[in-house]
């Protein structure tokens, strides 16, 4: 038996899935006001709609379909998403996020698969969790580029194919693909999220769920963190084993083994 294989043994869950952007690290950080205002812009300078209607649509397409881009693309705007994302991402405050060798300790002493679940593209990803020194933190990332991977498009396509769709969350179908991709049993499975949204839908989708940043419960919520250092706090059943009638406890290596 290898040693992740090792272990799993008796953990009651198998799988965490993570969220990234304000579930990682705190909303307070600045990067989601900057890319509010850098898709502003985009839909300005590059997609031509009027100024006075930007905010209202912004806010109004995020509601209904998970992303602004994802309903930009579905009220037949045409861009390109390599191109959108460089926009929306390339002018972020990254130097705002700084090393976190708290959670790096948390995550590295959960006996658990863990792996990122955003609609943020890969670059972004990549970004964001070597900035917070959490890049070996996961086995894998699902992001846009996963979910929505590029395709040939046929004459037939573009003649009777509707305005793409971008598979995102919170639509359950794609907390299905996530779990698919992941190849994860949903019942032994944590999903972590900043969005009352996400949560939800994860827990339709048949996640255990953690709302972050809120100190209550939400609807499809099974637990509330104020922030994702609370973990152990909250769920210490993560690092808890089954030693024949036993409980057991994995304890996390001391924080100074931690490298900043």
């Amino acid at each position: 038996m290898d040693t992740a294989a090792h272990r799993m043994v008796g953990v009651k869950y198998e799988c965490l899935l993570f969220d990234m952007d304000d579930t990682l690290y705190p909303l307070s950080s600045g990067l989601n006001l900057a890319c509010r205002k850098n898709i502003i812009d985009y839909m300005l300078e590059h997609l031509h709609i009027e100024e006075s209607e930007v905010p209202k649509m912004c806010l109004d397409l995020y509601k209904e379909y998970g992303t602004t881009m994802a309903g930009l693309k579905v009220i037949g705007h045409e861009f390109d998403n390599d191109d959108f994302h460089a926009y929306a991402h390339g002018r972020l405050p990254y130097e705002k996020l700084k090393n976190d060798p708290v959670l790096r300790n948390l995550l590295l002493s959960m006996p658990q698969r863990k792996i990122i679940f955003t609609n943020a593209d890969r670059a972004h990803a990549v970004k964001v969790l070597n900035r917070l020194g959490l890049e070996d933190c996961f086995e894998g990332i699902i992001c846009f580029e996963t979910l929505n991977p590029p395709k040939e498009i046929d004459y037939m396509d573009e003649c009777f194919s509707s305005h793409s769709q971008i598979l995102c969350k919170p639509s359950v179908e794609a907390f299905e693909a996530a779990i698919r991709i992941a190849n994860v049993d949903p019942k032994k499975t944590i999903f972590f999220d900043d969005s009352v949204r996400n949560v939800a839908n994860g827990k339709a989708a048949g996640l255990h769920t953690v709302i972050v940043g809120h100190t209550d419960l939400v609807p499809g919520a099974d637990y509330a963190l104020n922030s994702i250092h609370n973990i152990k706090e909250a769920l210490p059943e993560i690092w808890e084993i089954e030693d024949g009638n036993q409980q057991k406890m994995i304890q996390p290596p001391s924080e100074a083994m931690v490298l900043a």
